[in-house]
């Protein structure tokens, strides 16, 4: 539960710490557990980047993971990103390094081995950074594809504005508050009240929105419509089911010293004798890996390598998945190990037409499968200035190098070739 109000930079907000509380009282009465046992309120990035790693951590093995968040919130170019109450950018690439990208929060449940993800987003206000030249919109939030097993819950329609409402909570979290103590409504039931509650509420203004993927089975928050409680978010488990749920983990992660905790834990029963036989096997591999066979001598062949001197040609997209590959083309000087790019400009100041940035690698010479590391420092054309990391692998025949490129939060691949 993440309420921000007291913004620093740019205009505060009233209800979102109010709201935080009332979502946390309410969840916490569900069965719930909270990260930090209580609503987390007026985070900066630092706080904001610790709090998604503790509930990251917190929901592996878990039946339900649900993340809720109450403040500003803006998109660029197709993105989401959620405001920290000290952000201040004064150009686009501040965003990603001030601002908490929403793919950050699916990525903590993804992978975690929960049943079913739910993200509340009451973040759809008035954008606080008109004004500055970013590309973010007018306000709103853009709609997210849902990962498998996950429901997103927006305040209002994407690329809409929300209110931040008169009283102490916002209209969204309040009409959420009532209806997910109702007892009997289904997932989906529960959603659809909340949207017609906060339509009926603000005159048809606001009307909240849901993206999901298909999501087996059923969930009540409350209880099931025959009265027993169904699918509990979390409830006190007996010792057969924390030793379940324990085994899975250590499962997932596999290793001598993990089962030896888990037997240290649990030594007797069935998954006592499991977790022996899982102990075993992850020994033999250490023993292998330790202790590899040689191999049979063979004539050695001489080595393929190549410069990485002249100009190559590729493009670059974002791991969202919903902006168009950008193409570049990368210039090295003769000796590999410097040289310039240039690419169109996508997100700068667009009186310039093209980005132009310095590189510098981290080896020259190329050799099948070998890794290479290119920094690329953008000179400042078109207000950009910030640094790239393209890690890539270089093919058999040495004409492309394909991997991964990363600045801050933000990351995606590439490919290039000659």
């Amino acid at each position: 539960m993440i309420g921000n109000s007291a913004y620093q930079n740019v205009a505060a907000l009233s209800n979102p710490r109010n709201d935080a509380r009332l979502m946390a009282d309410t969840l916490r009465g569900l069965g719930f557990a909270l990260i930090g046992n209580g609503p987390q309120l007026d985070l900066d990035k630092q706080a904001f980047d610790g709090a998604l790693q503790k509930f990251g951590n917190a929901v592996l093995g878990a039946d339900v993971a649900l993340f809720y968040y109450a403040g500003h919130g803006i998109q660029v170019a197709g993105r989401n990103f959620l405001v920290p109450v000290y952000a201040n950018p004064t150009k686009e690439a501040d965003i990603y390094l001030q601002m908490v990208d929403t793919a950050v929060v699916l990525s903590q449940m993804e992978g975690a081995g929960t049943k079913l993800n739910i993200v509340l987003l009451d973040a759809c206000r008035n954008n606080p950074f008109a004004g500055r030249g970013l590309r973010a919109t007018g306000g709103g939030l853009a709609q997210m594809q849902a990962p498998e097993g996950t429901l997103i819950s927006y305040a209002t329609q994407p690329g809409n504005v929300a209110l931040d409402g008169d009283g102490g909570d916002s209209p969204y979290s309040t009409a959420l508050a009532t209806t997910l103590r109702r007892p009997g409504l289904g997932l989906f039931e529960a959603f659809n009240e909340v949207g017609l509650t906060v339509k009926q509420a603000t005159g048809g203004s606001q009307q909240p929105w849901v993206s999901s993927s298909p999501i087996a089975g059923q969930f009540f928050f409350a209880s099931s419509p025959g009265g027993s409680v169904a699918a509990e978010p979390r409830k006190e488990m007996s010792g057969d089911d924390m030793a379940r749920a324990d085994f899975v983990l250590a499962d997932k992660l596999d290793r001598p010293e993990v089962w030896d905790t888990f037997l240290k834990k649990y030594p007797d029963g069935l998954y006592a004798s499991m977790a022996r036989a899982r102990l075993a096997d992850a020994k033999n591999r250490q023993l292998a890996l330790a202790s590899p066979q040689q191999p049979v001598p063979t004539a050695p062949t001489p080595p393929l390598t190549g410069s990485l001197a002249g100009n190559w040609n590729g493009s670059f997209s974002y791991a969202a998945g919903n902006l168009q590959p950008v193409v570049f083309t990368f210039s090295f000087a003769a000796t590999g190990c410097s040289g310039r790019s240039e690419e169109p400009n996508t997100f700068g100041n667009k009186s310039a037409p093209k980005l132009y940035a310095n590189l510098i690698c981290s080896v020259a010479a190329l050799a099948p499968g070998q890794e290479i590391t290119i920094k690329k420092t953008y000179d400042g054309s078109g207000g950009v200035s910030h640094s790239v990391a393209y890690v890539g692998t270089v093919s058999a025949d040495l004409k492309t190098i394909s991997g991964r490129w990363s600045v801050n939060t933000a990351h995606g691949s590439f490919t290039m070739s000659r």
